[in-house]
């Protein structure tokens, strides 16, 4: 099973490469007409996109999360900075501290 702290640290490479995706790959791509950099950064991203809602699935069970919360966990994902938000919340809610 996936603990909540593991869960946290996936959220935030996903998290990171979302943002690497529309931050930098994608203007490289339609502003300097360079695509290997959405090639690369994309598939990176999609990989650890999957690990993150695989993961939910697990720690949503484990912790007994409602259908709620596993929306919003899931929704953050595919928002800029959403798994961030949604780390404080797990934070907040799990008495977790920072590293």
């Amino acid at each position: 099973m996936v603990s909540i702290q593991r869960f946290i640290t996936l959220g935030r490479w996903e998290g990171t490469s979302l943002l690497l995706l529309m931050g930098v790959a994608m203007p490289l791509k339609y502003m300097f007409d360079y695509p290997a950099a959405v090639r690369v950064v994309g598939m990176v991203h999609g990989i650890l996109f999957l690990a993150y809602c695989a993961a939910a699935l697990l720690v949503a069970r484990k912790e007994q999360w409602g259908i709620s919360k596993l929306a919003r966990c899931l929704i953050a994902s595919c928002l800029p900075f959403g798994t961030f938000v949604f780390e404080r919340e797990l934070r907040a809610q799990s008495h977790i501290t920072p590293r």
